[in-house]
């Protein structure tokens, strides 16, 4: 940048110092609240992903397929008018086959973790009633790194079945419900009527009343021999370093291994569609603010653009060139965003820490503090947003400006 441009454009700019520190003070309080406001949405979406998503798999391999097979009338007559109706499957023992290969395929992906697990349903009585939970059958060195339930244990470890095979790891609402502790007994009943007495050995809570009164935790051999599925799995769960890539992946694992693969997108669409829309109000509602500042740069810059008319014209006359004097004018549009940025990013910081002060007490939980975002982005969306406003709103007036002719002006004609 010329230097010469630079000292004229902050000459201008300080003349109406009032007027400039109200258009500073618009930018400033802009990018501060762009900042704080984009950071806490932000943050509460991660938060949101992290309780609601990471809890579940990000990638689930179910034993069924996406579309019923073809039926061997349909293959044979591919381009004839058919209709199948009423088909009945085979009894026979569900479960993913070569589950093994499966897991080897997908363990090979970057950024991919792959667990199988056996899910059954199960009985537990207690004061004459029976209550129905789900016995979820792990490979406890492999779980916890397609889960984050080792983070929400209350008592015990999911490392517990290790020692144990005969341990089971509840949610803390079924043993509030059943009146049980840890080390007591709990017995089992299995469709397939076989009876099975467990140890409590650990005891979990998520703060998801459904989830901590149904979910339960067995090691995969004891629930394929309840189940009589013995080395069968009818699920593969999968975690992603990145979980924005498990679309992609789950469409890689289904096109490979031929089973239903769901993403936790696909499973949360309804969800997906509400962060969206969320995000789209969000930068809506914060980017008027910068907007609304713009106007006031706008304001100060066509004013120094009418005062300064005759200055415009000595300065063509000694040789400045048009684009010379749109570049001053914008100049000053790019002083006062820069000049906000540098002041409102830590103001803005201020802010964001003040907000993850608070805490909020809800009865029955632990406190809970607001999540903020502190990804270098955040900060470049607020600075570049406010820069760029401050350019755009410079632009009309530097274009008026550099059309102006010095003789018209020096005649007194305008």
């Amino acid at each position: 940048m010329n230097p010469l441009l630079l000292s004229i454009a902050v000459k201008h700019l300080l003349a109406r110092k009032r007027q400039s520190i109200v258009s500073l003070s618009g930018i400033v309080l802009g990018v501060a609240f762009f900042l704080a406001i984009s950071s806490m949405m932000q943050g509460s979406e991660q938060d949101f992903i992290k309780r609601l998503v990471d809890n579940s798999p990000h990638i689930t391999v179910k034993d069924e397929y996406r579309n019923p097979r073809l039926q061997p009338v349909q293959q044979f007559y591919t381009h004839g008018a058919i209709e199948v109706r009423r088909v009945k499957p085979e009894t026979e023992t569900r479960g993913i086959r070569d589950y093994q290969q499966i897991l080897d395929y997908v363990r090979k992906i970057p950024g991919v973790l792959a667990s199988p697990s056996l899910q059954g349903q199960a009985l537990v009585s207690f004061a004459g009633k029976d209550v129905a939970i789900t016995l979820n059958g792990i490979i406890p060195t492999e779980v916890k790194s397609v889960s984050t339930i080792e983070t929400y244990m209350k008592q015990g470890s999911i490392d517990n079945l290790i020692a144990n095979p005969d341990g089971i790891v509840l949610g803390s609402e079924l043993v509030k419900t059943m009146s049980l502790q840890m080390g007591e007994n709990l017995t089992v009943a299995a469709p397939t009527g076989q009876i099975h007495t467990f140890k409590i050995v650990g005891i979990f809570h998520t703060g998801r009343a459904d989830y901590d009164q149904n979910q339960s935790f067995v090691t995969l051999k004891r629930v394929q021999s309840l189940l009589n599925r013995a080395n069968r799995v009818n699920t593969i769960v999968v975690k992603l370093a990145d979980p924005y890539r498990s679309q992609v992946v789950a469409a890689q694992i289904e096109a490979r291994s031929g089973y239903k693969s769901v993403s936790w997108q696909e499973a949360s669409a309804d969800i997906t569609s509400a962060l969206l829309i969320r995000n789209v109000i969000m930068y809506s509602v914060v980017s008027a603010v910068l907007i609304v500042a713009a106007f006031g740069i706008y304001n100060i810059i066509s004013t120094v653009v009418l005062e300064k008319q005759r200055d415009i014209a000595i300065l063509k006359s000694m040789g400045f060139h048009a684009r010379d004097i749109e570049r001053i004018f914008l100049t000053q549009g790019l002083v006062l965003g820069f000049a906000g940025c540098a002041v409102g990013l830590p103001l803005g910081m201020i802010i964001m820490v003040s907000l993850m002060s608070l805490e909020f007490r809800i009865p029955g939980n632990d406190p809970i503090h607001l999540p903020l975002d502190w990804s270098w982005y955040q900060f470049a969306i607020a600075g570049g947003f406010a820069i760029t406003a401050a350019t755009f709103a410079a632009l009309l007036p530097a274009r008026k400006a550099s059309r102006l002719h010095p003789v018209d002006i020096l005649r007194g004609t305008q």
